[in-house]
């Protein structure tokens, strides 16, 4: 079985603006190496509806697995539990589990300050809010608060994991529903980067060569990565291939063999 593309959509105004760093792409980034796997894509959107609808309508119709993280709260700014819902063109409904979890969260809360536990108070019934999924949602346990996380399967075969933008919460999410859903994905024939540091070449002279090691290997991307200010090489094209484990080693070697003509200073060979 060939893994599903995975992908990730970042919301939050705060991202664009710069107020905040986004964290999540490197970590996912991390998350999917320990098991093998790869980040296909990622997307951010800011906190408004109609774009953060337009981008799950499009993941939940491709085929592709997505974690998307911030906006899952219950204040104004938070918009992706209706958008979500928007996109799946299905009613929004308290969760019954996440009702559960969210008042076990409040009664924790209220022993930790040595109150009364008022689930009928407003700010209480507020909080139930952040348990309001798409009908059909599943749960995301969430190991830092206990207020969980959703998942929702889209018409055209696309998977959407919602984690909240904070990263101490996000991240274990992450890794519960890696780790719950897709072990058997786990090292499917592995992955890797296999490269060249190349010294006093042109990107445009190479081209040819690597158009010719995509068209002779369709399982393996070639990348070429100029810099020209590095501090350890200084300028030059890490120049390579990726793709499963299997297909990296003879795409490379025929990148070398024909590459040999052009009589290149090469550095260090790089493998990821």
């Amino acid at each position: 079985m060939t893994p599903r593309k995975i992908g990730l959509i970042v919301i939050g105004d705060e991202i664009l603006s710069g107020k905040r760093v986004d964290k999540h792409l490197p970590k996912l980034i991390e998350l999917l190496g320990e098991r093998g796997l790869h980040l296909a894509w990622a997307e951010y959107v800011g906190d408004e509806r109609e774009r953060i609808t337009a981008a799950l309508v499009r993941a939940f119709t491709s085929a592709d697995v997505v974690f998307s993280t911030g906006g899952i709260g219950a204040t104004p700014d938070d918009h992706t539990r209706q958008c979500a819902a928007a996109a799946l063109g299905v009613p929004l409904a308290l969760h019954p589990e996440a009702k559960a979890l969210i008042q076990e969260r409040m009664r924790d809360t209220a022993l930790e300050k040595g109150i009364a536990y008022e689930p009928e108070r407003d700010d209480n019934v507020h909080r139930l809010n952040m348990g309001v999924f798409p009908v059909g949602a599943r749960i995301i346990p969430n190991p830092y608060n206990k207020i969980p996380g959703f998942s929702c399967d889209g018409p055209g075969g696309g998977t959407v994991h919602f984690t909240p933008g904070f990263p101490v919460m996000a991240w274990p999410m992450m890794a519960w529903a890696l780790d719950t859903h897709y072990a058997d994905w786990f090292h499917l024939g592995g992955w890797q980067e296999k490269s060249v540091i190349i010294f006093g070449a042109m990107e445009a002279s190479l081209t040819p060569v690597m158009e010719r090691v995509e068209a002779a290997h369709p399982l393996v991307k070639v990348f070429s990565l100029p810099s020209v200010d590095h501090p350890q090489f200084g300028p030059h094209i890490d120049l390579g291939v990726k793709g499963p484990l299997d297909a990296v080693d003879p795409a490379y070697a025929d990148l070398r063999e024909w590459l040999a003509p052009f009589g290149l200073r090469y550095g260090p060979e790089i493998v990821r």
